[in-house]
């Protein structure tokens, strides 16, 4: 049985993969990385409130935004123009990445989640690490 989605949910996924650590990036973001250490990459970022993402009914700049890298622009473009959470901001124009509030994670499935999680990691992750992760080694 499918359940709807949690913020809990995105750090037990992300933990879940291989070498991801929470780290900093954006100055002072706490950031999901991979591989660990120096040369980790970001595939998942915490937002901080930011005038370039306001709800449109109330004008309050959004204080529960995740970003979530994509692979490509088709997928990011796929994300937004499903029935779901996922939204982009022209201030991420060029960048694959969508943003989903926290409290809409209920949306989506705790599966769908993982997908999206999923992916953003084999975008960025080594690829001797999704190899691994794919065969079953990781």
């Amino acid at each position: 049985m499918t359940r709807p989605a949690t913020p809990e949910d995105v750090e037990a996924i992300c933990l879940s993969l291989p070498e991801v650590e929470l780290g900093i990036s954006w100055g002072d973001r706490p950031t999901y990385k991979v591989p660990r250490g120096g040369k980790g990459r970001g595939f998942v970022l915490y937002r901080k409130p930011h005038k370039t993402a306001v709800d449109p009914e109330t004008g309050e700049e959004y204080d529960d935004l995740l970003v979530i890298h994509t692979p490509t622009e088709a997928d990011k473009l796929g994300l937004v123009a499903a029935d779901g959470p996922f939204f982009t901001i022209p201030h991420f124009n060029g960048y694959n990445a969508v943003l989903v509030q926290q409290s809409r994670l209920g949306e989506i499935t705790v599966e769908e989640l993982r997908e999206v999680i999923e992916d953003a990691w084999r975008a960025v992750a080594p690829k001797r690490l999704v190899r691994e992760f794919d065969d079953g080694d990781a």
